[in-house]
């Protein structure tokens, strides 16, 4: 199929303003080599060679949403910790991340330590907390948000089920932005979807769905089915179903639904595919986008991402490129016509 619309779609996203409120989340990526076992126990001797830090969470929504050419205005809550700095010193290298974080020192600052060895992952570490907003840090999270709606032009909501996101801030969240006309989508976590009641799209993926519908979601029935129980009571207009390989679902209230396959080459490490894939929704949608033509756009900057080692995100230039690809057919990485090269570098 040609690809224009969507390209078209892409180079509209510079203009586009997504608010992102959620979970933020350091990502740490400890590099390193091991060439023995420990002496005192058997476990891998790692020799630590560089660390790197990515945003992650609802910060690597936000980081999506900047490299793919549009601006972030991020909500969420950090602690009052050094990892709480290093996150700043990571959203102050993207200035389309207009960043309001509220500190709390009564919790961490949420990290994924990852040790990877001759990149096989070793070992995770995690600190969090997930315990619930208290009632003040809840309270300035919605003036923050609410102070943002009106410049935005839709709504990300990233729960990662680390506290964040409790039931009345969710509703509350939900309600102040359907009240003030934007579209919202929501990356959900919790096993009970009727939590994001009202949202206008859902985004989870395949595992996510079959822990909210009580079922397997492998075949393109079963996560039809299983979205569809599970939109009433939610009372959303669509669900998009990550599917890893197998692509996205598209289902809607009505009922209808639609499959797109994985457009993905390579798959490396899936760590932020969802981040990438709702980020790309939300601009899509920002313009006025068929959701159809948004998964599709979704699908081929996941399969860009999954392509890439660590919490990665994606450019506009590689989805262009990407898409590049696959107008030109199976020999289009040795092979491209005069015109096709000329519109890509015009792009």
């Amino acid at each position: 199929m040609s690809h224009t619309v969507l390209l078209d779609l892409l180079s509209k996203f510079h203009s586009a303003r997504v608010l992102v409120l959620g979970d933020v989340m350091l990502d740490r990526f400890v590099y390193g080599s091991v060439e023995r076992i420990s002496p005192e126990a058997p476990i891998p001797v790692m020799r630590v060679e560089r660390t790197v830090d990515m945003l992650g969470g609802a910060a690597n929504v936000a980081r999506n949403v900047a490299t793919l050419g549009g601006t972030a205005l991020l909500v969420g809550v950090i602690g009052s910790d050094a990892t709480a700095e290093a996150m700043r010193a990571q959203l102050h290298l993207i200035p389309t991340i207009q960043a309001r974080l509220i500190s709390d020192a009564s919790r961490p600052t949420t990290a994924k330590t990852r040790h990877v060895a001759d990149r096989q992952q070793i070992l995770r570490t995690d600190v969090e907390s997930k315990a619930p907003l208290n009632d003040a840090t809840a309270a300035e999270v919605l003036v923050q948000f609410r102070a943002q709606l009106g410049v935005a032009d839709v709504v990300i909501i990233s729960d990662y089920a680390k506290g964040v996101l409790t039931e009345a801030l969710t509703a509350a969240a939900i309600g102040a932005a359907r009240e003030a006309g934007k579209l919202v989508l929501v990356d959900p976590k919790s096993r009970s979807f009727a939590k994001y009641r009202g949202a206008s799209v859902l985004t989870p993926n395949r595992h996510e769905l079959e822990v909210a519908c009580g079922h397997e979601c492998s075949s393109d029935e079963q996560v039809v089915a299983g979205a569809r129980a599970l939109l009433g009571p939610a009372q959303c207009d669509a669900m998009v179903v990550t599917r890893g390989k197998a692509g996205m679902s598209i289902v809607r209230r009505d009922g209808s639904a639609e499959h797109i396959r994985t457009v993905a080459k390579e798959v490396y490490d899936v760590s932020g595919a969802g981040d990438t894939a709702v980020a790309t929704l939300g601009l899509s949608l920002a313009h006025g986008a068929d959701i159809a033509h948004a998964a599709q756009l979704a699908n081929a900057a996941a399969g860009v991402v999954v392509g890439k080692y660590g919490t990665a995100s994606v450019t506009a230039g590689e989805v262009t490129a990407r898409l590049g690809l696959a107008e030109e057919g199976p020999m289009s990485r040795k092979h491209f016509s005069l015109d096709s090269v000329q519109q890509q570098v015009a792009r």
